[in-house]
């Protein structure tokens, strides 16, 4: 939850430079400014979803959606972009890509787990 709402925060305060590291993306340069207010507000709905206990469930399949998508977004940049902008907001811009694609994979296991614990307790 806090992991979305950080990076939510940092894409819609600097907005322009979000913008314009979407842009420079070839393949989704045309959606850039549509991508750029949709990802953030579907971190702030996931965070919501997390953190109302009647939709903690529906907010764990949206965040290992969107971190699956955050992923395969990372990896078919590695394989196929010729510069690679990071724009990710934050102190996660930081990491270096093979960072960057563990930390997805550390947060999608653990909401993976976490719903794997949802269902064993629904099931005890």
């Amino acid at each position: 939850m806090f992991l979305f709402l950080y990076t939510a925060h940092s894409k819609w305060t600097d907005h322009a430079r979000f913008l314009k590291g979407l842009s420079r993306v070839s393949f989704i340069a045309g959606f850039a400014l549509y991508i750029s207010w949709l990802v953030p507000a579907a971190e702030v709905l996931i965070s919501i979803l997390l953190i109302i206990p009647q939709t903690y469930k529906w907010g764990l399949y949206g965040f290992t959606g969107l971190m699956t998508l955050f992923t395969g977004y990372i990896i078919s940049m590695v394989l196929w972009a010729k510069k690679l902008p990071c724009h990710c907001g934050g102190a996660i811009e930081k990491l270096s890509w093979p960072q960057h694609i563990w930390f997805n994979l550390a947060f999608i296991a653990i909401a993976v787990f976490a719903l794997w614990l949802s269902k064993s307790k629904i099931n005890n």
